[in-house]
């Protein structure tokens, strides 16, 4: 670990993505730029975030890509159903006794799901991110190897492309395609956690940023109320940030849609204008 602060990124669809972007261009027009952390770790759609943010483009600029239409990159269009997800998932599930089997066994049942090819998914990614190659900054993004069930965490000297990287963080078990990497396939980060703020370890000042926040609709052995009270015993100082009621309502109930990109990003605008400290949930 080196340096002052990580800035944590969590999962939360589409709309999570836009979301976090309206939020930190809020915040940055409020004083509170997050940008220059030492250390972003991004999971899921946090993971799309920590590219862009890696990309040099202006705050400005990344909220325009998300908030105005004509701007807006092309989308597969999906339905996130988490009772019938967590159903299917489920059915994979018994008799797994540690999270290390729980994500094995939820990379089993990525692997035999029917999803779009492999290649229409990255080229999704390919054309969401406005820089292809890792960043001078540091980032790391994680994903889960769907076949072992262990924790991989990409940066800048992994085997990964950004796009593959990114694309296998943000591999939804049972809507998007495993992402194959080096022999291996990899999928969501959130399967391990929505947040992985745990992995901030270290780092004195810890901000995170949850589109899920502490009431995850998705089980984790990692909750992230736990993994911010270890955190704070340790002795970093953490900030948790979470959609506010106007927010939630603009995310919406199926963060797959891409209609929700040009109100989540205008809600966390605003959101983000109240100030860091205004924002910081309990």
């Amino acid at each position: 670990m080196t340096g002052q602060h990580a800035l944590v990124l969590g999962g939360g669809g589409i709309a999570g993505i836009a979301w976090m972007t309206g939020l930190l261009t809020g915040l940055s027009e409020a004083g509170d730029d997050l940008t220059g952390a030492d250390l972003i770790i991004g999971t899921s759609a946090g993971a799309n975030v920590a590219a862009m943010l890696g990309s040099g483009l202006p705050l400005p600029e990344l909220f325009a890509r998300q908030a105005e239409p004509s701007r807006q990159s092309a989308e597969i269009m999906a339905e996130l159903n988490v009772a019938r997800l967590a159903a299917e998932i489920g059915g994979y599930l018994a008799g797994a006794k540690s999270p290390v089997e729980i994500q094995r066994r939820t990379g089993e049942y990525a692997l035999a799901a029917r999803t779009v090819p492999e290649a229409a998914r990255r080229a999704v990614i390919e054309q969401r991110l406005p820089a292809h190659d890792w960043p001078a900054s540091g980032i790391q993004v994680t994903a889960v190897d769907a076949e072992t069930g262990e924790l991989r965490v990409f940066d800048s000297a992994s085997d990964a492309s950004l796009v593959d990287a990114v694309a296998a963080s943000s591999a939804l078990p049972g809507i998007w395609p495993p992402v194959s990497i080096g022999g291996s396939r990899y999928i969501d980060g959130g399967v391990r956690s929505a947040d992985n703020a745990d992995l901030a370890a270290g780092f004195p000042r810890i901000t995170v940023i949850s589109p899920t926040g502490f009431h995850s609709l998705i089980p984790s052995s990692r909750p992230l109320r736990h993994a911010v009270a270890r955190l704070r015993a340790a002795g970093s100082a953490v900030t948790v940030v979470v959609p506010d009621g106007r927010s939630a309502a603009a995310i919406g109930t199926n963060t797959l849609d891409p209609a929700t990109r040009t109100p989540a990003a205008r809600a966390g605008r605003a959101q983000g204008r109240a100030g860091l400290a205004a924002n910081a949930a309990d």
